[in-house]
C-alpha cells in the first residue's frame, strides 16, 4: 500500500464519522408545496431546484433526507422545520 492511497483511506474514513446524522423531512397532507420549497430554501439553505426536488420526493415516496452533518448543527434546523408546520426528525 502506498502512502498516497493510506492517506486517502484515512480522510475518507473521518469524513464518514463527522457527518451521521440525516434530517428527514415527511410528507403530510397539510402543507402546501410552495411552503415547503420556501422553508427549505430558507432553513437549510436549498436551491430552488433542491427544495422542489426534495418536495416533490417526500410527496411520492413519503420521505427525504433534506440534510446531512453533524448532530449539533441539524438540530436547530430541524427545529424550525417543526416550527414551520414540516414533519422532520434527525436520524
Amino acid at each position: 500500500m502506498s502512502t498516497k492511497e493510506k492517506v486517502l483511506e484515512e480522510v475518507l474514513t473521518e469524513e464518514q464519522v463527522g457527518n451521521n446524522n440525516e434530517i428527514v423531512l415527511y410528507n403530510d397532507d397539510v402543507n402546501t408545496f410552495d411552503h415547503v420549497i420556501e422553508t427549505l430554501m430558507r432553513v437549510c439553505k436549498h436551491t430552488a431546484e433542491q427544495a422542489e426536488q426534495c418536495s416533490l420526493l417526500v410527496h411520492y415516496k413519503g420521505k427525504c433526507t433534506v440534510k446531512t452533518g453533524e448532530y449539533k448543527e441539524l438540530r436547530p434546523q430541524c427545529s424550525q422545520l417543526l416550527d414551520a408546520g414540516l414533519s422532520a426528525e434527525i436520524i
